[in-house]
């Protein structure tokens, strides 16, 4: 990779982090794709570390959780067509604390019982004490939740009745119109005024305007399963440490008490060379 200076790095990953694309992004800078591209690699790297090692003992009280689709190279109906080897859909696993906005756990992978396994075993090990859980209805979070919490949790189900799928052009793109939703106790005993998913549906939302990948109707879609785990990673970074919540005027990190200060993206940078000096270590050991 070209030798990027803190401040370069800096303005790359926050553009990237303020939804623009990679090629966005080469326009913006003049820094080449590959070298964008590798910068995100390594960002998201550390990014994950960092988060996998601090994101723990959290003292959440009311988690909400949802999933949200995104395509890999060519979406699902187009694989077989595709002219190289495809991934086609993907689906992103999120939690967020509802007092906090903290983003604690999230998983990409399909939307099968396994993922949702993988995902809810994450969570679980990152919460301090018994929370209360909302997700949708769909049916494999039942097994686990079960699976990683037991009977540890108070745990409810908002199951949303939809109508018919509009009519005529706009069907493709319009989805179609919830006509009610219906709350399901499933485990200990949540509050019913406290069962909703609107924040993890709001943060769907911010997820699609801040990076850039899972944008709709773009053409700055993922190639590489790899690279979109990295970029999610650098976005639930940016937004759990640098991005300032508007509910309570300072970052997720902490108000779920996690950090003490506001991080700008420099510190993020921080991070990436730290990782970095600490994969480089062992080599220069064993060159000595």
């Amino acid at each position: 990779m070209n030798k990027l200076s803190p401040e370069q790095r800096a303005r790359i990953l926050h553009l990237l982090c303020e939804g623009n694309s990679i090629r966005a992004t080469v326009r913006l800078t003049g820094a080449s794709k590959n070298t964008i591209s590798k910068l995100l690699v390594t960002a998201g790297q550390a990014c994950m570390a960092y988060q996998d090692r601090v994101l723990v003992n959290l003292n959440c009280e009311r988690i909400e959780v949802d999933e949200l689709w995104a395509f890999v190279g060519a979406k699902a109906k187009n694989v077989a067509t595709a002219k190289t080897a495809r991934l086609g859909d993907v689906w992103t696993w999120v939690a967020i604390c509802a007092e906090s906005k903290l983003v604690p756990a999230w998983y990409i992978g399909d939307r099968d019982a396994e993922a949702a396994m993988t995902f809810m075993d994450n969570l679980a090990k990152r919460l301090a004490q018994r929370v209360q859980l909302t997700s949708d209805g769909h049916r494999p979070y039942l097994e686990a939740v079960e699976g990683a919490f037991g009977a540890d949790i108070d745990y409810a189900m908002l199951v949303k009745i939809y109508g018919p799928a509009p009519e005529g052009p706009q069907r493709r793109y319009s989805p179609a119109e919830c006509k009610g939703a219906v709350k399901r106790k499933i485990e200990g005993n949540p509050d019913p005024k406290l069962v909703s998913t609107s924040y993890a549906e709001r943060n769907n939302g911010i997820i699609r305007q801040h990076c850039k990948r899972y944008a709709r109707l773009t053409l700055a879609f993922s190639k590489k399963i790899e690279n979109h785990v990295y970029a999610f990673a650098l976005h639930t970074m940016y937004h759990n440490f640098v991005k300032i919540s508007g509910a309570h005027r300072m970052t997720p990190a902490m108000k779920a008490g996690v950090e003490k200060r506001l991080w700008e993206i420099e510190d993020i940078v921080a991070v990436v060379e730290a990782w970095e000096a600490a994969q480089d270590a062992p080599l220069s050991l064993a060159a000595a």
